[in-house]
């Protein structure tokens, strides 16, 4: 297979591939309908509102907003305060901050007391060059054990559009890993809405199942449309929400002998991939799973197509991978 030329040189680099329909960020415009519509919403960052789009937010609603400067200890635990008086508030900064630098008032703060803070995590993921100190490759592994959290990793802006009301109304801590900036929008061709807690088949296949989050149900779509080219037949399954698990419509899927792979753009150490395994085994349905995502280890820095090719996540990657298991 022809690997494309990778010509971009940035260091923090979009993830829209050519010709994607974007919208310019989704989850600040979101989060400002909700505002309008509810006046207890309220946003937080820690110095990074630019770079997470609550900007958007800031600016229509300034005395609504509160900028904690670079400590995410206290941005947390601040949101905690919020909630314990009935505002309801999403706060933002970079997902290897939330998770690695303030676990602790995340856990103790807000999820103990069950609180309805919305923790809104920038560069999920593989979604910067800046390596490991700004690559959250393992944020849902750390968060996953965390009771009572409901985790969600969004594929576009129709998820992420769709997801900040639905998290709002949950009674109870959630975590948004979200997609910045120009945001593609790829599920409206699907007749897709986004449920919490529920997984989505976007396209059914006889040949292969993939069972996707994140920025991987964009590729996963695209790579089913490129293995179509090679009679392999693909059935995307889109599950933006990671914690709780929609085991019921995971256990359907797998209850076949199609290839079954899992697409996460997140270590394969404490993911969806292990989420899935899991959840086969629990029920008894133990069978062989493959699952692409980042490797157990830091990753390297550099341009983030050049990065996704690297480690496994690109189109074509996923396509060569695919067709490697099916031979």
């Amino acid at each position: 297979m022809a690997t494309k030329r990778l010509t971009t040189s940035a260091m923090i680099a979009s993830i829209v591939e050519d010709g994607q329909r974007t919208a310019q960020a989704p989850f600040g415009h979101a989060l400002c309908a909700l505002a309008e519509q509810r006046p207890e919403v309220v946003g937080l960052s820690a110095d990074l509102a630019k770079y997470t789009d609550m900007h958007v937010f800031a600016n229509a609603y300034p005395d609504r907003f509160f900028q904690m400067g670079m400590a995410e200890q206290l941005l947390l635990g601040a949101a905690a305060g919020m909630a314990e008086v009935g505002l309801v508030p999403f706060a933002s900064t970079y997902s290897v901050f939330a998770t690695r630098r303030a676990y602790d008032f995340f856990a103790l703060d807000i999820a103990e007391p069950h609180l309805n803070v919305n923790v809104v995590g920038g560069l999920p993921g593989l979604t910067t060059g800046y390596g490991p100190s700004h690559q959250a490759t393992e944020d849902i592994a750390i968060l996953r054990g965390m009771p009572g959290l409901t985790i969600v990793d969004p594929c576009d802006s129709v998820d992420i559009e769709q997801a900040v009301p639905a998290l709002a109304a949950t009674p109870g801590p959630t975590y948004l890993r979200l997609l910045r900036g120009k945001v593609p929008t790829v599920l409206d061709e699907y007749d897709y809405r986004f449920e919490l807690g529920r997984a989505a088949e976007l396209r059914t296949g006889r040949d292969v199942v993939m069972i996707s989050s994140g920025l991987m149900t964009m590729r996963a779509l695209r790579a089913a449309d490129e293995l179509a080219k090679h009679n392999v037949d693909v059935s995307v399954v889109h599950c933006p929400t990671v914690k709780p698990l929609d085991t019921e419509t995971v256990l359907r899927v797998a209850d076949t002998d199609r290839l079954l792979v899992t697409l996460e753009n997140h270590s394969i150490v404490g993911g969806l991939g292990e989420s899935v395994a899991s959840a086969l085994v629990t029920a008894n349905a133990t069978r062989g799973l493959v699952r692409i995502g980042l490797p157990d280890e830091f990753l390297a820095a550099g341009a983030l197509p050049t990065l996704h090719d690297r480690y496994g996540l690109s189109t074509d990657r996923v396509v060569e991978r695919v067709l490697k298991e099916l031979s």
